[in-house]
């Protein structure tokens, strides 16, 4: 058995089965499934996790999560992400509709369209998306963009925009933009890195796929 509880290559088997792992061990497939049982020990699941390595990880977080449980008073705040590489595909025929005892029916067969970024902000108090839309690229000229449209959505308040550490986000156009008077009333807040499901619009587009 290898180090880390996988099979030994030369069994030829990605994970372990009760009556594999019986036979490796020289014991009964009923003891094994036993202690499986016992222990909820489910050897054919497999889970990922990743370390941060922000230095300054606690800090973002506490910034982030405090936004979210006490946001501050007259304020909105938003939750910010683009989807990049989303294809853009259309059927070869139109939709035949839904009719007595057949149900709706597309091709199997699609044209590309080649592919589009969507951008989308959560409104956290009301779980709403307040602003979307959809450009070819997603450079920091798209999300800047897109970064007036939210400010357009919620005018007249102080707006918090929780976000992730990509390089547009922190462009010198970008924060040239937020320091102009009319806008310094935006706020962004940055997630740590690696912990975009800090980001609550990314778990929303999860739960949606």
């Amino acid at each position: 058995m290898a180090d880390d509880g996988r099979p030994p290559q030369r069994l030829g088997i990605t994970h372990w089965s009760a009556r594999f792992l019986a036979a490796e061990l020289g014991i009964s497939f009923a003891t094994v499934a036993r202690i499986w049982r016992k222990w909820d020990i489910q050897p054919h699941r497999l889970e990922t996790f990743k370390f941060s390595t922000d230095p300054q990880l606690e800090a973002k977080i506490r910034d982030v999560v405090g936004l979210y449980l006490n946001p501050p008073d007259n304020a909105v705040v938003v939750s910010v992400d683009e989807k990049s590489q989303i294809q853009a595909l259309d059927r070869t025929a139109p939709m035949l509709p839904l009719r007595p005892g057949l149900a709706a029916r597309r091709t199997h067969d699609y044209k590309r369209h080649g592919t589009t970024t969507l951008f989308a902000a959560l409104e956290i108090a009301t779980g709403k998306i307040t602003a979307d839309a959809c450009y070819s690229r997603h450079r920091h000229q798209e999300f800047l963009k897109f970064l007036k449209e939210v400010a357009a959505a919620h005018p007249g308040v102080q707006l918090h925009v929780v976000l992730d550490n990509y390089g547009t986000h922190k462009h010198p156009e970008v924060r040239k933009w937020l320091a102009e008077p009319a806008n310094q009333r935006i706020t962004l807040h940055f997630t740590p890195t690696s912990c975009s499901w800090l980001n609550m619009v990314v778990r929303h587009e999860v739960a949606c796929e």
